[in-house]
């Protein structure tokens, strides 16, 4: 297993299938971006049988190259149409919300912006922070330019440049923000959540605000699973696969510490998690999810 989800999520679901099934697994673990290349680069000698991320685009990568071959149709209908593409060629196995993290003490209620795309606006400028060389943070610019196209994606971007901070990772954009260095940061839910159920040292100050009306910032980026065409265990990928979004495999999303969504039918995420129904998150089919334009438009920003 090509391994891009959180490392401790991924060994609960290979220990309990291992546990259930018998079948060994092998975790090797890495980035959505650097696995999703080298995929494409392996081709039909890529020694994978199977590749789990955390963001949708690197999925739609594979897939575009031709490289999946179809998930079960059992394990399809264990999860709900809109947490997996069209095509059928891949499966969610969890999700993550954009949520825009902000400093208690300096923004109230009617300070937050009510879009993301209102961070544009020169009102903003120094006051708003991103991780843009993340994989996280590019794959809610690829929900913008699927919602609202190229040239207003573009547009964003070039304001963004002006007005936002970079930081390196969603963690330090958080801690940023808890210390007041910044009013607030366009970052995935589950970073707070996790925060808080250790000491809540880099969380204490911060507040989350959901954007909601299916606004791009509303992006619930979906956690992809998928069998590799060129795999020598098709039989046992495609069976680890329908055991993480069956009834187990979702239940340790519930009861670990990666504070994602469990994606399943009738699973229940960590109930401290606002419930995805309630989040309003537009409809995008994440096959269509475009990594390689993103980085091209946010090199062209100034940004990457």
């Amino acid at each position: 297993v090509y391994n891009a989800q959180h490392e401790s999520l991924a060994k609960e679901w290979a220990k309990g299938f291992t546990k259930e099934t018998g079948i060994k697994v092998t975790l090797r673990n890495g980035g959505d971006s650097d696995f999703s290349n080298q995929i494409v680069a392996e081709g039909a000698a890529s020694p994978a049988d199977v590749f789990l991320t955390e963001n949708s685009p690197a999925m739609a990568l594979v897939e575009a190259a031709g490289l999946f071959t179809p998930v079960d149709a059992d394990t399809l209908a264990q999860v709900p149409q809109e947490y997996q593409p069209s095509s059928g060629k891949w499966v969610g196995v969890a999700a993550r919300s954009t949520v825009f993290a902000y400093n208690k003490d300096k923004l109230k209620e009617g300070q937050l912006p009510k879009s993301l795309l209102d961070l544009a606006d020169p009102s903003w400028k120094g006051r708003w922070a991103a991780s843009p060389s993340g994989a996280d943070f590019q794959a809610i610019v690829s929900a913008m330019l699927e919602l609202k196209g190229e040239a207003a994606t573009s547009d964003w971007l070039k304001a963004m440049k002006e007005n936002f901070t970079a930081y390196k990772g969603n963690n330090t954009v958080m801690k940023a923000v808890n210390a007041g260095e910044i009013d607030g940061g366009v970052i995935y839910h589950y970073y707070y959540f996790g925060d808080q159920a250790k000491t809540g040292e880099n969380s204490k100050n911060v507040g989350l605000h959901y954007f909601k009306n299916q606004d791009p910032g509303a992006f619930v980026s979906i956690s992809g699973g998928g069998v590799l065409a060129s795999s020598k265990h098709p039989k046992e990928a495609q069976a680890f696969l329908k055991w993480v979004t069956g009834k187990a495999g979702q239940e340790v999303l519930k009861t670990g510490t990666s504070y994602e969504y469990a994606v399943g039918k009738d699973a229940m995420s960590n109930p401290k998690l606002v419930p995805l129904a309630d989040l309003q998150a537009p409809n995008i089919d994440p096959t269509h999810l475009n990594s390689k334009k993103v980085i091209d438009l946010m090199t062209q920003a100034g940004l990457l």
